[in-house]
């Protein structure tokens, strides 16, 4: 600890850096909280625009990523359109000065930028445009540090598509093409042409995809593979250094212990996994990046969730929805968020499987009318997404209260009117993993009425 006060002593002295607290060094940005941050932005801007810049497209490309770490951390939409016109500032910067390998690394900045706008508001069409630019990055400069990264996010945007529909030989490729790209980035870390904390982010991603591939498939082997490499990776970590990337580890490690011990019914590994979860809560508060803590907060409630679910406690889901509750205060300044979208409806779901469990119509019917009365005062003019996932959470209510006793029989045609209505603002406004939800409740709730005819 005392290290880390005189080395933060050092970056905010006045004869610190002129061009803000890091310098232009992005594996610093990690240690600035939300304020800092956004202070930092202001500072990157300014040596950007400074007339005496000795490198003006290099500039721009470190106020790029800035910018873009504040998007990710807060989902700001402004600050990600910064990052967007920075990184491309600089890549034409570096075009006319015939700088191949400055072009590649705005280029992929660009990349990053579309990757993060799909993954904060689901727009798959960025996704594409992500791909593109990442294949040129390839392409310009194939054997630099920069093309290595570019490959990964590759594997990472490869890897998601496998996802959609999983297969075991697609599975295992994807899994080979992570291994391959992080050999890769090894090689450059030991030349210091990338940080640990870029391979770091990769390893994650590869876990991330262990994770939705063992729950998707139901193999417990693809959780251990998560468990242990995501193990292995905390220990070359420092909580006080990188406490955002040691953060996201023992979270993803959390999350898998807790699934192995959902799927066998153990409740001691999914206590384990509720544990990793919450050291990752500590690592960094919401004052540091609200929606890191909104997605731990998340993975806690799913780790509570499970609890209740093996161990029939109320108190559990209790606990869960205490744990949405607060991502969800975290994620409010961003209502377009798809993360909110999610939160809000896991949620309702967890409220729908405690009164299942319970045989509780009381609280379904409790959940029902708050949900309501949310709805009177969203107008689908003003904030049509927020309407739909009002809709969508509703709908999950309503499909609920049809399986339990005391049904008056209409529950599920609400629930189908709910959706049809969520699902055409969906479609409007291209949110295509909010579109896949409401489609996948519509075939739930009309294919087995179709059979029964």
């Amino acid at each position: 600890m005392f290290e880390f006060s005189r080395d933060l002593k050092r970056l905010l002295a006045a004869d610190g850096p002129r061009d803000g607290l890091t310098g232009g060094d992005a594996s610093l940005l990690e240690i600035l909280d939300l304020r800092l941050l956004q202070t930092e932005t202001k500072a990157g801007d300014i040596a950007a625009g400074r007339v005496s810049a000795r490198d003006p497209s290099q500039r721009r490309l470190d106020a790029a990523r800035i910018w873009r770490e504040l998007a990710r951390r807060t989902g700001d939409v402004l600050a990600l359109r910064r990052a967007a016109q920075s990184a491309e500032k600089a890549a034409e910067g570096f075009k006319r000065e015939g700088r191949v390998r400055g072009w590649a690394a705005a280029r992929l900045e660009q990349a990053e930028a579309a990757m993060l706008g799909a993954d904060l508001f689901g727009d798959d069409g960025l996704n594409a445009a992500a791909e593109t630019a990442l294949r040129e990055v390839r392409k310009s400069a194939p054997s630099c540090a920069v093309a290595a990264i570019a490959w990964g996010r590759l594997a990472r945007l490869e890897a998601r598509q496998v996802l959609m529909s999983p297969d075991m030989k697609d599975v295992l490729a994807a899994i080979a093409a992570f291994d391959t790209t992080i050999l890769a980035l090894e090689g450059h870390l030991r030349a210091r042409s990338v940080g640990k904390t870029e391979v770091a982010r990769l390893r994650c991603d590869r876990a991330e995809f262990l994770i939705g591939a063992g729950a998707r498939l139901k193999d417990v082997h693809f959780y251990r593979d998560a468990i242990a490499a995501m193990d292995k990776l905390a220990g070359r970590l420092d909580p006080t250094y990188e406490p955002l990337t040691w953060a996201r580890v023992r979270e993803l490690s959390g999350g898998a212990r807790a699934a192995i011990g959902e799927l066998h019914g153990h409740i001691e590994d999914v206590a384990q996994g509720i544990e990793l979860i919450t050291e990752a809560l500590d690592a960094a508060g919401p004052d540091h990046s609200p929606l890191d803590w909104a997605r731990t907060q998340q993975a806690l409630a799913f780790g509570l969730q499970s609890l209740g679910e093996a161990s029939e406690t109320d108190r559990a889901f209790e606990h869960a929805l205490g744990a949405y509750e607060r991502a969800l205060w975290a994620t409010g300044d961003q209502p377009a968020l798809t993360l909110r979208a999610t939160l809000a409806h896991n949620r309702a779901g967890c409220l729908a499987r405690r009164a299942e469990l319970a045989a509780d119509v009381g609280l379904l019917d409790e959940a029902v009318d708050a949900l309501k009365r949310e709805l009177s005062g969203l107008a689908p003019g003003a904030n049509p997404v927020g309407w739909a996932v009002a809709q969508l959470n509703l709908a999950r209510l309503y499909e609920a209260r049809a399986e339990l006793p005391g049904s008056h029989g209409d529950e599920r045609g609400s629930a189908v009117l709910a959706l049809s209505a969520a699902l055409d603002v969906f479609g409007e406004h291209g949110l295509r993993s909010l579109s896949d939800q409401a489609a996948r409740g519509l075939e739930r709730l009309t294919v087995p009425q179709a059979a029964a005819s």
